[in-house]
């Protein structure tokens, strides 16, 4: 049973009957919006990258996946890879992560999302974010990227350990700019 999440909700990621999640699946995806011309509409390509940044308890930055980096050091997190255009059905990028194999330090994974070509959100639709159990491929939590405007970034949504041995997620949704991750980071410091 999938949680459609708003802005600011937070969800226990504990799974259903008891136990802990082992390996999370954080996905994005996007269309173009088609843009009208003379002769009729066409697709444009529009660049979101996905971000997984790793923060520990004092807030400072330990790690990051990212497109230039699809590995986190201790191999815990993976980026499968930068999709360019946003084309096709579904998680248009994804990053895994294995809650287990994280280092104590990491407390909270804040997943961003950010136009590299610099379009604004006005030109993309049908963005969404998701959560899903990698181990039963069942869809934990979904945030739909509402909002569209002038803005090229968001922070998306952040995991954290919530003390118990468990997880839970926040929905953000705050709206930033910036091209990379780098950008983000000033504006991700105030949802630590």
């Amino acid at each position: 049973m999938t949680v459609s999440l708003q802005k600011g909700q937070r969800v226990s990621l504990a799974k259903r009957g008891g136990g802990s999640l082992s390996v999370v699946r954080m996905g994005l995806g996007w269309d173009a919006v088609k843009k009208r011309g003379l002769f009729g509409s066409r697709s444009q390509s529009i660049d979101l990258d996905a971000s997984a940044l790793l923060f520990d308890a004092s807030g400072a930055l330990v790690d990051a996946v990212w497109f230039r980096q699809l590995r986190s050091k201790d191999g815990s997190v993976q980026h499968t890879g930068d999709n360019l255009t946003g084309a096709g059905e579904g998680d248009d990028e994804s990053v895994v992560v294995d809650l287990g194999r994280l280092s104590p330090a990491v407390t909270q994974i804040v997943f961003t999302v950010n136009s590299f070509t610099g379009q604004d959100f006005s030109q993309i639709e049908n963005a969404f974010c998701r959560l899903v159990d990698e181990t039963t491929d069942e869809e934990l939590a979904r945030y739909e990227l509402s909002g569209s405007g002038k803005h090229n970034a968001q922070i998306m949504a952040k995991v954290s350990r919530d003390g118990q041995g468990g997880w839970s997620m926040t929905a953000i949704g705050a709206i930033a700019s910036g091209r990379t991750f780098q950008d983000l980071l000033p504006a991700t410091a105030a949802h630590l």
